[in-house]
């Protein structure tokens, strides 16, 4: 069973729920309840199997509103605002092709183990999310000057800065109004699940090029796919790219026949300073059977690491 996840109310945590059910606030809190029926269930099975309390769930609805593409000033991205070195540390890829802090369903895994490991350092969830805010050389210092491991204790103190203090009752507060929406005058409806199909896409696969051939739009694979920085799937090997429910046997069709194009050499990937007249000098087509092939409009469109056909 997962560790017990207390529930309680006192004036921190009133004062949040009071603040969240003001007029400028009602409606961003709304808007959170709603966008949360796209993730809960995902991060409910996910923090479940890493025996986790599902009410840990809602730490995402203050962390980043259930955005998964959430950017802070500090520079923390994604559902769990992830910093890059602690992303790294939880096994996400953050480099020049991949930002995994933006995958919600990586992200998350990367959450259920940092927090996972917090708990078993400070044996409670108060300090455990202060931990996840702070950073957990911040709390073990307020901890060691105050001389207590009580959460509440600590934010008499001087040592956790003020949006650590106001962080943890901000969660409890939106976990209470999560639970019981109509109780605190919230009428919700919680958008669908985030579903999709999976398809082993070849590296360097450019999105624009899969979307112009694929019955879904280039914003349906972006959506599905943020953590792609380039738009293109990284180099050194298959990526498993999501699409939208439903289109994976077609879409797997096509990435047959781009397989097929690269086993024959018929597609060029393009080097930087390539441009289309340089490609169809060397393959001995013209630029116009160029754009025909790779639906461009603009003989200008292509960038270093693109695919083109260079063959009907």
């Amino acid at each position: 069973m997962p560790p017990r996840y207390p529930l309680i109310v006192n004036e921190w945590v009133q004062h949040f729920l009071e603040r969240f059910q003001t007029p400028t606030r009602r409606e961003i809190i709304g808007l959170w309840l709603n966008r949360s029926g796209r993730y809960l269930s995902m991060i409910r099975e996910i923090f479940g199997r890493h025996g986790l309390p599902e009410e840990l769930a809602y730490m995402a609805m203050i962390e980043s509103g259930f955005n998964p593409e959430a950017v802070s000033r500090a520079g923390a991205k994604g559902l769990w605002q992830f910093m890059e070195h602690t992303a790294r540390r939880y096994g996400l890829r953050v480099d020049r092709w991949v930002d995994e802090r933006l995958d919600p369903e990586k992200a998350t895994v990367a959450a259920a183990l940092y927090l996972r490991d917090l708990f078993t350092q400070f044996g409670s969830w108060f300090l455990a999310k202060a931990a996840y805010n702070a950073g957990e050389m911040k709390v073990i210092q307020a901890v060691q000057r105050s001389r207590s491991d009580d959460f509440w204790a600590l934010t008499r103190g001087r040592v956790l800065r003020e949006e650590t203090k106001r962080f943890v009752p901000a969660v409890m507060a939106a976990t209470l109004i999560a639970q019981d929406p109509e109780r605190y005058g919230f009428e919700v409806e919680p958008e669908p699940p985030m579903t999709y199909d999976l398809v082993l896409a070849p590296s360097m696969l450019d999105l624009k090029h899969l979307a112009a051939r694929a019955p879904f739009s280039l914003e349906d694979l972006r959506r599905l796919n943020p953590e792609l920085r380039r738009g293109v799937t990284p180099p050194g090997g298959s990526y498993a790219l999501k699409v939208p429910p439903g289109s994976g046997a077609v879409t797997e069709m096509f990435l047959a026949e781009i397989r097929g194009l690269l086993a024959k050499g018929a597609v060029h990937v393009v080097k930087p300073g390539e441009t289309l007249s340089h490609i169809a000098k060397r393959y001995r087509v013209t630029v116009a059977e160029l754009l025909r092939w790779n639906d461009l409009k603009n003989a200008s469109r292509i960038f270093p690491g693109d695919r083109v056909r260079v063959a009907a």
